[in-house]
């Protein structure tokens, strides 16, 4: 039997998202970065969109180009990001 999107409830994509967030702080903090200095060496001059993500702030989230340039910056595979992530 096919499965549809429609299926995904929104609680789990926001579990996805809290996740990857804490991924992303758990990793950043490793390095020894500040939420500052990973957003000026992605090429934000705030640290808006890392804070926000970071907790999922207002449903604010990475999306795949932020991973990346993450993954690069901190030295880590972009699959560290989704360690504890479950599709149900």
């Amino acid at each position: 039997m096919d499965k549809s999107a429609d299926e995904i409830s929104i609680d789990s994509i926001d579990n996805f998202h809290k996740t990857v967030g804490l991924n992303v702080k758990r990793l950043r903090e490793a390095k020894g970065y500040s939420q500052l200095k990973l957003s000026e060496l992605m090429g934000h001059k705030s640290v808006g969109l890392v804070s926000q993500a970071e907790i999922y702030h207002n449903k604010q989230h990475f999306n795949l180009t932020h991973l990346y340039k993450m993954a690069y910056i901190l030295g880590c595979n972009i699959n560290d990001f989704f360690i504890g992530t479950t599709i149900k």
